[in-house]
């Protein structure tokens, strides 16, 4: 996972990069379990999404500013335990507020703390950088990551229930694709978000080497 320079500004070019050319799950493929399990509807995957991103600020905040006093020997078990704290706080929260979705999330509310883009973030960013810069990218790599997951899974809900955050869109001759609520629906769904993704990635390579090409001659 590259890290940009140690003294890279602020700018709003940290913050859009997690929204798009370091997307945790569209192009870095990171986390992708939470993006296949518990995105069967918009309201879940937004949920996951924002638990995900707080436990990513919360943690890439004390790991950046207490970078220079974590001993390099015990620091992923100690980036474990800072992200644990926050996860801990995350899961009573949510089933304080909304018995019904804890029990929608499931386990992987606890799973946060091994969330790969979470530790990654900590482990390649917030150890390096200052706290300012740590966190706009925090808050770019969080808002990627609920993206990722709202996209997934608002088309799984739309076709798997009929329905958008609960609220019922077609009449009721239509017919639902169950297989869109299930693990299988995942994985169609995701794949296809890839293949757009990477296709515009794509077309957006072509068009900037075309524009270097062109004031190269």
């Amino acid at each position: 996972m590259p890290a940009p320079k140690h003294d890279a500004p602020v700018s709003l070019d940290t913050l859009k990069a997690g929204v798009w050319k370091e997307n945790p799950v569209f192009i870095m493929l990171l986390g992708l379990c939470p993006a296949l399990a518990v995105s069967n509807t918009a309201v879940n995957s937004l949920a996951m999404g924002l638990a995900s991103t707080f436990v990513l600020l919360g943690a890439s905040f004390l790991i950046s500013l207490f970078r220079n006093v974590i001993p390099k020997q015990v620091r992923i078990a100690s980036y474990i335990i800072i992200i644990a704290t926050f996860v801990t706080v995350v899961d009573y929260t949510i089933h304080a507020l909304s018995l019904e979705l804890y029990n929608a999330l499931g386990a992987f509310i606890q799973l946060i703390v091994v969330n790969c883009m979470i530790l990654g973030r900590c482990e390649a960013y917030a150890s390096k950088h200052r706290v300012s810069t740590t966190m706009v990218n925090a808050v770019g790599m969080g808002a990627g990551f609920t993206l990722a997951l709202f996209l997934v899974g608002s088309i799984r809900e739309i076709l798997g229930f009929g329905t958008f955050f609960g609220i019922p869109l077609f009449g009721p001759d239509f017919q639902v694709w169950a297989v869109f609520i299930l693990p299988p629906g995942g994985f169609i769904v995701l794949s296809l978000w890839l293949v757009l993704f990477a296709a515009i990635q794509r077309k957006r390579d072509r068009m900037a080497a075309g524009k270097e090409g062109a004031y190269g001659s």
